[in-house]
């Protein structure tokens, strides 16, 4: 219950504070390329259930069709302004959104393609039990996740074999040791890390 309360009342400050800067961001992508502000894609959260997550478009409008993984921070498909956006985070905004729906909390494992959670064992869907969240332990671990996959033979073989099982091993501790100190912690880390990146 604290941790709901915390995230809607958190998430909806971060809206009106950050509402000014948003404009600027939107103008950004709009001047940058043709297409949406908005990347709306399916994602699996709570329960099992897929719902529509957002963020700031980073990428060429259809850039779906040429693969699913982000190859590399200089991926061809990624645009001037979502370059940027990205190094920092910053397209990763509008998910407060999702938190104030209830579809996200700040902290969790970061929600999947149902492609990949497809390869999910029994024991793996117990990641299910919690929202899924903005940052996490799996996701501070695997801050560089593009460029591992950048210099990896064959990246969706090294993602479905290596960074999923990983990931899912933080998520499952995560869950195990869940609190509202380590939720503080965790953000906190992340805000240093964008930061000093």
């Amino acid at each position: 219950m604290i941790k709901r309360c915390f995230d809607f009342v958190f998430a909806l400050i971060g809206l009106v504070f950050l509402s000014p800067f948003f404009v600027i961001i939107i103008i950004l992508i709009k001047f940058d390329s043709p297409g949406p502000v908005l990347f709306i894609q399916k994602r699996v959260g709570k329960n099992n259930i897929d719902f529509n997550i957002y963020k700031f478009r980073t990428m060429r409008v259809i850039s779906d069709n040429k693969g699913l993984l982000t190859i590399g921070n200089h991926d061809s498909r990624i645009t001037k302004a979502g370059y940027i956006l990205r190094r920092y985070k910053i397209d990763e905004f509008p998910q407060l959104i999702n938190i104030i729906k209830g579809d996200m909390s700040f902290v969790g494992p970061r929600p999947e393609l149902r492609h990949y959670v497809n390869y999910y064992n029994e024991d793996d869907m117990k990641i299910f039990q919690v929202r899924p969240g903005i940052t996490g332990l799996a996701s501070l671990k695997y801050r560089n996740e593009v460029e591992l996959l950048k210099n990896a033979d064959d990246p969706e073989k090294f993602f479905i074999e290596t960074i999923i099982p990983d990931k899912l091993k933080y998520n499952k501790e995560y869950i195990k040791k869940r609190n509202f100190f380590l939720d503080l912690k965790l953000i906190g880390l992340t805000i240093i890390q964008v930061i000093t990146k």
